[in-house]
């Protein structure tokens, strides 16, 4: 299923991406490179591209950064062209951008055990076969799969479907957020799932949205609200840390992170993070 709401298109060239999204990028940074070095990633696919709101196609950029071959799949043209202008003109890394038909996820175009590892973030509701990706991510891996979807007990997420989203559920298949589901077919597929856990656990609720807007649509009007969550004083962009326009960004963003890296059970984070993520390794 493609996304109806085409919110990607702002982000293609507004940058101002909001405080959540930033701090949601650089925590998957630290997860990545940390299995960079691990597992000496060489070759890495995601797919699909897009699944975390803002800018499209820029999650896998911290790997490209250490010299990792990074392949990008998208089904849609357009936001693949975007895409593609990002790398080339700002970011200037070298990426591989495949496009796909929408009814092709479950028969992608490489041959089997291409890829030190295979990943997607947040992305399985939005295609028309999520089950067919995620036996291809197993297929093309020769080492490891990375699956991260958002975490449906939170707070935030309830919030959104009920109050402030609801037409987001209306449209896209809430199974996929279940991880107990994608693990049983990983390993249909011949994954061995080697950890579990939550990522972005930030203090705040995850709305997917600016928190203007969420003030917006609880009917809050509040001048003074408004004037702290909008305006010159309140933009917040991956992509000027990725520039080097706002080199202190990440030292700002990463203050909020004592809940990530406090040393407790996934278990109990869980009720306050913002996504879940299984890490398997292809048997053989």
């Amino acid at each position: 299923m493609s996304d109806s709401s085409h919110t990607w298109r702002r982000y293609l060239t507004d940058y101002n991406e909001g405080l959540g999204l930033v701090y949601e990028r650089f925590v998957l940074n630290d997860f990545l490179e940390g299995l960079r070095r691990r597992h000496g990633l060489e070759r890495v696919l995601e797919a699909p591209l897009y699944g975390m709101a803002g800018v499209s196609g820029i999650n896998s950029y911290v790997l490209a950064q250490a010299g990792v071959d990074v392949t990008l799949v998208d089904d849609n043209p357009e936001r693949l062209a975007g895409v593609r202008r990002i790398w080339q003109e700002d970011l200037g890394q070298p990426v591989n951008l495949v496009a796909i038909q929408p009814d092709e996820w479950g028969q992608l175009p490489f041959e089997s055990r291409s890829f030190d590892m295979t990943w997607e973030w947040a992305g399985l509701w939005y295609i028309q076969d999520p089950e067919g990706l995620l036996r291809e991510l197993a297929r093309t891996s020769r080492n490891l799969v990375f699956v991260a979807m958002p975490n449906n007990i939170q707070v935030g997420y309830w919030m959104r479907k009920l109050v402030i989203d609801r037409e987001f559920f209306a449209s896209h298949d809430e199974r996929w957020t279940d991880m107990g589901r994608i693990r049983r077919i990983l390993e249909s597929a011949g994954v061995e799932i080697l950890e579990q856990g939550v990522l972005d656990v930030p203090p705040w609720p995850d709305t997917v949205m600016p928190a203007n807007e969420v003030l917006k649509r609880l009917g809050i009007r509040s001048r003074r609200l408004e004037e702290q969550f909008t305006g010159e004083g309140w933009q917040w962009s991956t992509m000027a840390y990725y520039m080097g326009q706002e080199p202190d960004l990440r030292e700002r963003v990463m203050k909020y992170a004592w809940l990530d890296r406090a040393p407790l059970p996934w278990q109990i984070k869980a009720i306050w993070a913002h996504h879940r993520y299984l890490l398997g390794r292809v048997k053989g």
